[in-house]
Formats: structure tokens, sequence, C-alpha cells
């Protein structure tokens, strides 16, 4: 009878542990804690880009306006209390997209600095230069394919895919950014070229915002592309009665053919998409 006894206690016992492994692998994939989220500010830097991504107190910086636009861009960042950029990004080596760039590495603690393989002989490009080598900081050049953390975003990197392009504005750092289930896509000013490299390499582009190419010009989302990442939401970044025309009529064509909704930084100021990785919600600053 006693050994009876010890026998069901092991049975039970064997039961409680079976039971417990079945839950442990039954887990679901880890998901953003509650009352946490991923804010990304569409910055109004005029005719030019720079964006903002933070999550959990990890900041990321895409592109740093021009140089007449530097100084109230680090004030800006400033005064939303940033005192460290855990990645920087300058999208390609262009005055709209690296002019402030010089003095955000001089001005904010920088972890890691990627930049595109190419150069340029402007002294825009000379001064971001000289900052990264007084700062000691190191440029990362993109892999496509790559991804990286920034807290619990995943950072993936899409583009540039080739060596060399005719146009500079084709090196611009592509990335894909997913929080939960939320996604954005930032294209810098990637051309049609571009693009139909990552559509060949089979990329994932699915994103609920797109950050749309090359300040909306013609020259950037292509149909193809578009259907691919299927945004529900698209950001143009572009200034006010700019010399260029952007965006171009033919681009916003496009985007309300698909029944995207358009925010443009002429018409609504720094525009900011917050998500806790499923909801999202959208502040203006006009």
């Amino acid at each position: 009878m006693k050994n009876l006894k010890y026998v069901f206690t092991a049975l039970l016992v064997l039961i409680v542990l079976f039971s417990a492994s079945c839950q442990f692998l039954a887990k679901p994939t880890p998901t953003p804690s509650q009352g946490s989220g991923i804010q990304v500010t569409f910055l109004d830097v005029g005719q030019a880009d720079s964006i903002l991504v933070q999550v959990n107190g990890s900041n990321m910086l895409i592109d740093a306006g021009t140089n007449a636009t530097a100084a109230s861009l680090t004030n800006t960042l400033q005064n939303k209390g940033i005192n460290k950029f855990d990645v920087v990004v300058g999208t390609h080596p262009h005055e709209d997209h690296i002019g402030g760039l010089d003095a955000v590495i001089n001005k904010f603690a920088i972890d890691k600095l990627y930049m595109p393989k190419v150069s340029a002989t402007t002294r825009t490009y000379e001064d971001v230069m000289k900052a990264i080598k007084n700062k000691g900081l190191t440029i990362t050049n993109p892999v496509p394919g790559a991804s990286f953390n920034l807290n619990s975003a995943t950072c993936t990197i899409l583009a540039p895919n080739s060596p060399k392009y005719e146009d500079v504005n084709s090196y611009s750092i592509v990335m894909r950014v997913l929080y939960g289930g939320f996604s954005y896509l930032f294209t810098g000013d990637a051309q049609s070229d571009s693009e139909k490299e990552m559509l060949a390499r089979g990329y994932t582009l699915k994103s609920d915002v797109l950050k749309v190419g090359h300040h909306g010009s013609s020259t950037s989302t292509s149909p193809d592309f578009l259907k691919a990442a299927a945004p529900r939401l698209a950001v143009i970044s572009v200034g006010k009665d700019n010399d260029y025309g952007h965006p171009h009529k033919e681009t916003l064509d496009k985007l309300n053919a698909a029944g995207i909704k358009i925010y443009r930084t002429d018409l609504n100021g720094s525009v900011t998409i917050s998500s806790d990785g499923g909801s999202y919600t959208v502040k203006t600053e006009k």
C-alpha cells in the first residue's frame, strides 16, 4: 500500500511537469508589453528629410535635414529630452539629407552610424566626415537583408543592393522597421532602379506606413513597388513651393488611386505616427 502511494505521488509529479512543459512550448511569441510603443516623427525640415524613431527609450535618427535647418533640428531633438542616439542613418550624401548631420554628431552621443559606400565632393560632405573623425566614430556600411534591433523593434536594411548607380539618390539606405505587428518603410531618395532590385530580391516590403521616396518625385514610388508595400498611410517630406514641383502629380495620383491616406510636411508640419504594435495614432503639427 505504501509503495502504491509512492507510485501515485511520482505519477502526479510527472503529470504536473508535463503540463508545465506543454504550456512553456505553447507560449506565444513575445509582443511589446502593454503601455509600450513606437513613435515615429517625420520632422518638418523643409525640402529635406529627417525622421526620428523612438522605441521605449531608444532613439534612431534617419537623415538630418539641411545646413539651414541644422540648429532648429538639434534644438528640437534636445527639447525632446534626447542626449543620445542608438543609431543614426545618413541615407545618402545629398545636402538635404546630411546637411545637419555634422551638427547632430557634434551635439549628441551616437552608438552606431550608418552611411552607404558613396562619397561627395561637397563642403557639406566634408563637414560630416570631419565631425565623424573628431568624434572618433566609424561608419557602418549597409548590408542588404541584415537586421538589427532598436529596443523591441526590428530594423531590416533593404537597399542599396548594387555597388554602383548612375544617380546618387539610388545609393539611399532603405529600411523597414517592424514593431509588433506594425511596420514602417523608410526609403530615403531611392529611385525606381533601386525599387526594382528590392522587388527582385523578394524582400518583405509590406508596411503600414510608407515614407514616400524622393519627396514624392515621379522617379520613385513605381507602381509595382507601391503595390508590394501596400501602405495604409504615406508621408511625404517636402518643402512648401519648392523648386522641384514635389510632390509630383503622378505620385499623388498613384497614392490616391490606391486609397492611401497622405500626410505632407509642407501642409501638416511634423507628422508623428505612433503604434502599440497593433493600433496606431497620427498627430500633426498643423
